[in-house]
């Protein structure tokens, strides 16, 4: 069994400081063949709040990892009545004026991808259709045993029918849709198995503790090989699942170019971190390559 994973990271004191310039995140775009590596900062516009900046989910919220959600039912009831509350609140949010900057420059060529950490879809539901979700989607939910795969919404429709009345106030939403509620809030919550075999169903997300598929991990060395800078937008990168590919551009001389307010993991690769917010830098950005950032369609998520 893989141990509990480290979810705090304390910077030591010699990582380079942070800029108030954005223009090394412009000079790097405007040259083009810039690969996009999103985290939760770029999400906390949207409403949904990140793991780890000021007020981060992880200062009171550990997340399920794959061991509690598969070894025990208790857990898996916890995960599904937050979950299933959370959804509510995390399906009605909007991409914000970061991930519709991302999706212009995309238009205008001068992205060579998208990888993003998140499970929220803002980015696809921005415009950058072929964004690769490197944790997976909340949208989508997998049964265990025979592998099929359904509409996360259609989960929502079983579990409100199995669990009429069920609506408790939630303290606060997670970045992994989870809300925060207590052990007498989630009650008898109802947990529903699958359609197909009567399995255990687990949202198609990389829970921590579990690994990324390897043939993801793949794809993302290989845009991460064939960009010509990695522009880091928005995550601590904490965790190796993101780190891997700051480390593998660093490595391969590739510049790495970080927009984060606070100090990362992978700072000491990186040629310039530009601590600013993540929107209105974005946005800014734009406007100095003669980029307008559409305003938000309605119905776009």
């Amino acid at each position: 069994m893989r141990m509990r994973p480290t979810l705090t990271w304390t910077p030591p004191e010699d990582l380079p400081p942070g800029t108030t310039d954005p223009a090394p995140v412009a000079e790097a775009l405007s040259a083009g063949g810039v690969l996009v590596l999103s985290g939760a900062g770029i999400s906390t516009e949207s409403g949904i709040p990140d793991y780890r900046g000021d007020g981060g989910s992880l200062s009171r919220h550990t997340p399920m990892t794959y061991q509690e959600f598969t070894g025990d039912a208790g857990a898996r009831r916890r995960y599904w009545a937050r979950s299933h509350l959370g959804w509510r609140t995390f399906g009605r949010a909007r991409p914000n004026a970061g991930h519709r900057a991302v999706s212009a420059f995309a238009r205008h060529g001068l992205l060579s991808g998208v990888i993003t950490q998140n499970v929220d879809g803002l980015h696809q539901a921005a415009g950058s259709r072929d964004a690769v979700e490197l944790h997976g989607s909340l949208d989508r939910v997998v049964c265990l045993s025979c592998g099929t795969f359904v509409a996360r919404r259609e989960l929502a429709v079983r579990l409100e029918e199995a669990n009429r009345g069920f609506a408790p106030v939630a303290a606060v939403l997670n970045p992994d849709g989870d809300a925060d509620l207590t052990d007498e809030q989630v009650g008898d919550f109802h947990v529903v198995p699958c359609a197909v075999c009567g399995g255990v169903l687990k949202p198609d997300v990389v829970f921590f503790g579990e690994a990324v598929p390897p043939e993801r991990v793949e794809r993302c060395r290989a845009m991460v090989r064939d960009a010509a800078t990695l522009l880091v937008l928005g995550s601590s990168l904490t965790v190796m699942s993101g780190l891997r590919f700051v480390r593998q551009a660093a490595g391969d001389g590739k510049p790495v170019v970080i927009v984060n307010r606070d100090p990362t993991r992978g700072d000491r690769h990186a040629v310039a971190r530009v601590a600013l917010p993540l929107g209105a830098t974005l946005t800014d950005v734009a406007g100095r390559l003669g980029i307008t950032v559409a305003e938000e369609a309605a119905g776009s998520h």
